[in-house]
């Protein structure tokens, strides 16, 4: 399926990008975080399972087991971030 990941903040500047459309096997919220784990040592960096990192999906905040559907959005995020 497509989704959406947008990055914010800290994440964003780790990652060297705002966003990306990826195809992905994922199915759940914590399926796609390590999905992305893989993709390259940004990712690896920026979504690190000893990291803080909070998740919504659809621009709802969601725990790692929310299920994703084609076409969501997911954000990623540090624990507070600026305006």
């Amino acid at each position: 399926m497509k989704v959406t990941i947008k990055y914010f903040a800290s994440v964003r500047e780790t990652m060297g990008q705002g966003s990306e459309v990826r195809e992905t096997r994922a199915r759940t919220l914590s399926d796609l975080r390590d999905e992305l784990l893989a993709v390259s040592p940004a990712h690896a960096a920026g979504l690190a399972r000893g990291k803080s990192v909070r998740m919504a999906l659809n621009q709802v905040m969601r725990d790692e087991s929310a299920a994703l559907t084609e076409g969501c959005e997911v954000a990623f995020f540090p624990p507070v971030t600026g305006g």
